[in-house]
């Protein structure tokens, strides 16, 4: 593919050993600021979807403080006992990587999933000690005293050569390991794959050097093609698949003691978009964002071509501090492919802009990296707002959306209150002030976040007249090798745009500009619009006869929705689902695509794909439909609300700078809602 000098330059490597020096040091934090989603990747592995985690830790809060406001939860939240958290989060449930030590009134148990091992050398893993005495306790482990609260527990690294000790009883640790016979597998597809070898235990098996990568669903993971692992001479499970437009193909196998075992596996091809002209990217990835280990350009060099992703935007950022991540790369790569790249695989640096109160931005094709990536952490001002940054970023060239938007569900019919509330989340609530002024080209409706939420807020900023395209961003970390769907392989949810000749970077940024694009899960999904696709302006004369068709591939597909900006206007069953209707006023249309949970998907609410618009333009006029322009002012004036109250500043001149912002986008709405 490329060698290793050109994937990792001296200061890209210097980097990576600063961030292997930070993970030794501080853990997965890597020494972060410990706000709260800091203090949640310490439980990240452990914890599988973070909603256990902040479900868990909003339920403890509200039933100690009931009626705490948003500010005040996330002050309590942060005196939590994360160890505490993840007990009570798993429930009992003991997992393949946290077996757990229960210290009762009537003594101590080891309960845990026993590991396959092929040789003597120690298994490291995590002890979950979990005391329901009404005392503390000391727990003493590998030399090292830990005393546990009353009803308390926590997390310790253990090896299975440890010594434990309870009440000066040593507990034996046999049950962390089994010993089995050694095998040995080679894989083989005749090009690179994601592949998954899995004992009937539920434990994965990778070769020498992989990341111990597990997917939301829990599967082990890694990529590559005739590849050789050593495992255990027992029954064995072997899937291989290679990103959405592939099914997965599986197989039992048996290895040989002491014997190498071929395995040749494909998977079917399920549809392929770039023969179609159409290519899929994932426009927010990190290679590093602290972790439980270090994301490298050979990793991702490797999840690309294994995924058979079309672009990949690795973007740098920071996590809580003034340190930005992979900042190095960028300097070194901005406005260059990686070295990987090449006619059907485009990786770029870019940038992850974040504001916890405004909201996250992902930048692609920036020529160089910017003077500002973040505002507001460390205590420092939420200033200036969100639209500096976005016209900075543009002015390098860069295509803008904002990220993860969206939290917390909300329905076709709630207020604007509903899209705003949360505390300090990473929520996009500038978007609606930032896409009336043109400041962003659009946002990643597909997430790992609420997509429901998302996309209720997307049709409504269309229909009050924005044009925004639909994107998508998993957020997925190569530094994170247990982290649901963050630690899943990029591209677990992409968006597809339609490119007129090569793929480049800044032939695919123009698609999207152009609103040519949908964004899936998985499903393919066509719009078709009296001959026209997603992007393109149709103008129509008042009571003229419109088309809709909407096609989708797929095994997960449930439902297919037909939508203007009037609401649905047809439903049906997966693979085509057409419709008519006279044109009156101006509108637009988009499809959607939607299942329920599958294998296919990451996201914890199912299967969902959702197209840009088809703009009807009636006697020349746009779509400024009343009751999203209503919902949108209603929106600027709950967040200009939200600003005083919750806005660090550290001068009045900088609310005013904010409330210029919402003025001038109150004035494009209101304009909008005249007819001006």
């Amino acid at each position: 593919m490329c060698d290793a000098d050109a994937l990792h330059p001296p200061e890209v490597q210097r980097a990576l050993e600063e961030y292997r020096a930070l993970l030794r040091e501080h853990g997965p934090t890597w020494g972060e600021d410990p706000i709260g989603y800091v203090r949640q990747i310490a439980a990240s592995a452990f914890l599988m979807d973070e909603h256990d985690y902040w479900i868990t830790c909003l339920r403890k809060v509200v039933d100690a403080h009931p009626g705490a406001s948003d500010e005040e939860i996330d002050a309590r939240i942060l005196d939590l006992d994360v160890h505490e958290v993840v007990r009570d989060a798993l429930g009992g449930r003991v997992l393949d990587n946290l077996p757990a030590l229960r210290v009762t009134p009537g003594g101590v148990s080891l309960e845990a999933v026993p590991r396959a091992v092929l040789d003597d050398d120690p298994v490291r893993t995590t002890l979950l000690i979990d005391s329901s005495r009404d005392a503390p306790v000391v727990v003493r482990v590998d030399g090292a005293d830990h005393e546990i609260p009353a009803r308390g527990a926590r997390l310790v690294p253990v090896t299975s050569h440890g010594h434990v000790t309870v009440d000066g009883t040593r507990v034996p640790l046999g049950p962390l390991t089994r010993q089995a016979l050694a095998g040995r597998l080679r894989l083989r597809a005749g090009l690179p794959c994601r592949w998954t070898v899995v004992g009937a235990d539920g434990h994965g098996w990778y070769p020498p050097g992989a990341p111990h990568r597990i997917d939301a669903h829990r599967l082990p993971y890694f990529h590559g093609d005739d590849i050789v692992l050593d495992v255990p001479a027992e029954p064995l499970t072997v899937r291989v698949t290679r990103g959405m437009e592939y099914d997965t193909a599986e197989t039992e196998v048996a290895p040989g003691v002491g014997v190498e075992t071929l395995v040749e596996l494909s998977p079917r091809r399920l549809y392929d978009a770039a023969a179609r002209g159409w290519y899929g990217g994932d426009m927010h990835v990190h290679m590093n964002w602290a972790g439980d280990t270090v994301g490298t350009p050979a990793q991702a060099a490797a999840v690309q071509h294994g995924e058979d992703l079309h672009v990949l935007n690795l973007v740098a950022g920071n996590v809580a501090s003034q340190r930005v991540y992979d900042r190095e790369a960028l300097e070194h790569w901005a406005g260059r492919d990686m070295p990987w790249s090449d006619a059907t695989h485009l990786a770029r640096l870019g940038v992850e802009y974040r504001n916890d109160l405004l909201g996250h931005l992902y930048a692609f094709g920036v020529t160089a990296p910017p003077g500002r990536f973040h505002t507001g952490f460390l205590g420092t001002a939420d200033f200036p707002p969100n639209g500096v940054g976005c016209r900075e970023l543009r002015d390098l060239g860069a295509v803008l959306g904002y990220s993860h938007p969206f939290h917390i569900p909300m329905s076709e019919d709630d207020p604007p209150a509903a899209a705003l509330a949360g505390g300090r989340n990473c929520s996009s609530r500038e978007i609606v002030a930032d896409a009336a002024l043109g400041l962003i080209d659009s946002l990643d409706v597909l997430n790992h976040s609420s997509i429901q939420t998302t996309a209720i807020v997307y049709r409504r900023l269309l229909g009050a007249g924005n044009t925004l395209a639909v994107t998508a961003g998993t957020d997925a970390m190569l530094s994170f090798q247990r982290r649901g769907n963050q630690s899943s392989p990029p591209g677990w949810e992409r968006v597809y745009a339609r490119v007129d000749g090569p793929l480049t970077a800044a032939s695919f940024a123009e698609a999207i500009r152009r609103g040519r694009t949908f964004a899936t899960t998985g499903p393919w999904l066509e719009l078709d619009v009296n001959g026209h696709g997603p992007g393109d302006v149709l103008d129509v004369a008042p009571g003229e006869r419109v088309t809709v068709t909407a096609r989708t591939i797929g095994p997960e597909v449930l439902r297919i929705e037909l939508r203007t900006a009037g609401g649905v206007l047809a439903e049906g069953p997966p693979g085509e689902v057409t419709a008519e209707f006279t044109a009156g006023g101006p509108t637009y249309v988009v499809a959607v695509a939607i299942g329920p949970q599958h294998e296919r998907s990451m996201h914890h609410s199912g299967a969902f794909a959702h197209t840009s618009p088809v703009h009807l333009h009636v006697d020349g006029r746009h779509v400024a439909r009343e009751a999203d322009l209503r919902w949108c002012l209603e929106y600027l004036d709950r967040l200009e609300d939200l600003l005083r109250r919750a806005a660090r500043i550290d001068d009045p001149n900088q609310l005013v700078t904010h409330l210029d912002l919402l003025d001038a986008a109150r004035a494009v709405y209101t304009a909008r809602l005249t007819g001006g």
